[in-house]
């Protein structure tokens, strides 16, 4: 007998690949184009603060106008529209001027040499032969000039034939005109040498030979009116948050980004709403449908991060211009596909803020909503900062053409295919054995073992075999919220409810972990960071289970113990079920009680 396909389902779990595989060529790659724009880490830290709290009030917002005016697809869509096109105009916001680039010059008997020290020298070298060939350019050396460097110039360059070289000595720079040929560049240990003929300096406007009986040494920055040797030799420009605020394009940067993570808080919360709204009481099919969207994040995360490398072959700085058009053309097919959703809300509730508002009276909800808090923290050091921390100890190993890129990539490729998909794919199951109390236990030690794994890594390509268990602490976790959420959300709030506990787990927990974890990337290291991050980790994972084993010896009673939670409206307004309720209750809804005390839906 061949198994029949739900095509009531077949546009959620298109939905599910296409927005993934819209958001994966961007999204991860964020942190590390702010700072490839010349933002720093506290920059970062501090964007990614904000956007959480954007998306924590836009999720209960939008949540609550799809519930209230029954306006779920429109939204729905209006959210994936929005997120497509600012990913595609963040494409058009222009890097900050790169300085000057900062080089030594030295001059001892009869040689002459400009001196570029990088750990991409190799590299460098290899992209300007390879674009100038033969070519012999004019540079001009901006120098800091002590007396002495004076007294070298004035005796031996110029040999006092101007009039006020000695009134020179007062002068704290010295500027310097040079050709250098850039097929004569000698490289060594890191460093670029650029060979100055002797005889083919100028200063103050006269051709001198540029003789030093003595050692001469000074540091410079070059000119030499050419953008790729810029490009090539100069270091991004930092920016801290306070030069930031007062740049239009951060403002622009920073403004698509909130466009975007309000589309996609809005797309997230609603559509989960509309996926439990068409599984009905097959709660556990949810993972099945959760895992499309990781086959589309994996194969579009692992497919932007190779061309990108691809197309930036012999540059300093990545090309990411293709993850912007596949975000716009990806999200305009999910559109398409959601324009073909058909979800009517069954259960309409008289009083949503009041339903959900009850939700805080219970004791086992506000554990709830802290261990989201708790996930929180740690998936906001996994998505901001771990790309930059491979980066890291990738500059200690390759060099400019290390493909890191396609190493990003397969991380994401890997934490979909070998994590996300077999766990959503088992949550059901998983769910149905061990209960969402163990699960989110579970999640949390979970995460305690990546971090201090993290911690640990040498060579950024040792990375891989760590994020198979992106399946713990995302697979698990986000199928234990969304399906806990739908469990205990009042009917007719169902929307209302994912809003508000993806509003608590990124609004307030990914918001704090951003802050936290730049401030630690920049006073402490990265790795330290990770190493306290598992920490605590795994001290939390003591004190869930420790809490969760109390609660039930004491006969899982709410807060203000007026009996035992046996369903999620018992738990939600803190009473005790009567027999009559129980009675009149679906046999499915009350067939099993987790670990936890709630009501669950049949699993089998």
């Amino acid at each position: 007998m061949k198994p029949t396909i739900d095509k009531e389902l077949l546009p959620m779990k298109a939905h599910y690949f296409l927005f993934n595989a819209g958001t994966a060529p961007v999204v991860p790659f964020m942190p590390t184009l702010a700072g490839q724009l010349g933002y720093s880490p506290a920059v970062v830290g501090t964007m990614y603060m904000i956007l959480p709290i954007i998306g924590m009030m836009a999720k209960p917002l939008f949540g609550y106008l799809a519930d209230r005016f029954h306006r779920h697809r429109s939204l729905f869509m209006g959210g994936q529209v929005l997120t497509g096109i600012a990913f595609f105009l963040i494409m058009f916001v222009p890097a900050l001027e790169k300085p000057l680039p900062k080089v030594e010059f030295h001059c001892h008997a009869g040689v002459s040499e400009i001196r570029f020290c990088s750990q991409y020298g190799d590299c460098v070298e290899k992209n300007l032969e390879q674009y100038y060939g033969n070519r012999t350019l004019e540079c001009e050396l901006h120098c800091e000039a002590q007396p002495t460097i004076w007294d070298t110039v004035c005796q031996n360059w110029l040999q006092n034939k101007t009039e006020n070289c000695a009134s020179n000595r007062t002068n704290p720079f010295l500027d310097i005109g040079t050709s250098i040929n850039m097929n004569h560049i000698m490289e060594e240990s890191s460093c670029l040498f650029f060979m100055i003929p002797h005889d083919r300096g100028q200063v103050a406007g006269q051709n001198v030979t540029m003789n030093c009986p003595a050692y001469l040494k000074t540091n410079c920055t070059m000119d030499c009116r050419e953008d790729y040797v810029k490009e090539q030799l100069a270091e991004n420009a930092v920016i801290n948050t306070r030069s930031a605020m007062g740049m239009p394009q951060f403002w622009f940067f920073f403004g698509m980004l909130i466009f975007s993570w309000i589309g996609m808080a809005v797309v997230v919360s609603i559509g989960d709403a509309i996926c439990f709204g068409i599984l009905g009481d097959r709660h556990h099919l949810y993972g099945k449908q959760r895992l499309c969207g990781s086959l589309g994040w994996g194969v579009f995360a692992l497919l932007a991060g190779v061309l990108v490398d691809n197309m930036s072959r012999g540059e300093v700085n990545k090309n990411y211009t293709v993850v912007f058009w596949m975000a716009l053309i990806i999200m305009g097919f999910d559109v398409f596909a959601s324009s073909k959703l058909k979800h009517v809300q069954t259960h309409l509730s008289s009083n949503i803020l009041k339903d959900v508002g009850q939700m805080f009276l219970s004791l086992r909800c506000v554990i709830f909503f802290l261990w989201c808090v708790a996930i929180g923290l740690g998936t906001a050091l996994i998505w901001n900062f771990l790309f930059i921390y491979l980066e890291q100890l990738d500059k200690e190993l390759e060099g400019c053409d290390s493909s890191m890129k396609t190493l990003e990539g397969l991380v994401m490729g890997i934490q979909c295919f070998g994590g996300e998909l077999p766990f959503f794919f088992l949550s059901g199951w998983i769910l149905k054995r061990i209960g969402h109390v163990n699960a989110m236990s579970m999640v949390l030690f979970g995460f305690g073992v990546r971090f201090i794994l993290y911690s640990m890594l040498q060579n950024p390509w040792y990375i891989l075999p760590i994020e198979l268990l992106n399946g713990v602490t995302f697979g698990i976790f986000y199928a234990t919220m969304a399906s806990y959420a739908s469990i205990v959300a009042p009917p007719g709030t169902e929307a209302t409810m994912q809003s508000l506990v993806g509003a608590i787990f990124e609004g307030v927990g990914v918001s704090m972990g951003s802050l936290i974890g730049g401030l630690l990337f920049e006073s402490v290291s990265a790795r330290t960071t990770f190493e306290i991050f598992g920490i605590g980790a795994f001290i939390l994972f003591v004190v869930h289970v420790c809490v969760q084993m109390y609660l039930q010896r004491n006969g899982s009673t709410d807060e203000n113990g007026k009996g035992r939670v046996s369903s999620a409206s018992a738990s939600v307004s803190g009473t005790a079920p009567t027999p009559s309720s129980v009675e009149s209750a679906k046999p499915k809804e009350i067939a099993n009680k987790d670990a936890d005390g709630f009501r669950d839906v049949d699993l089998s």
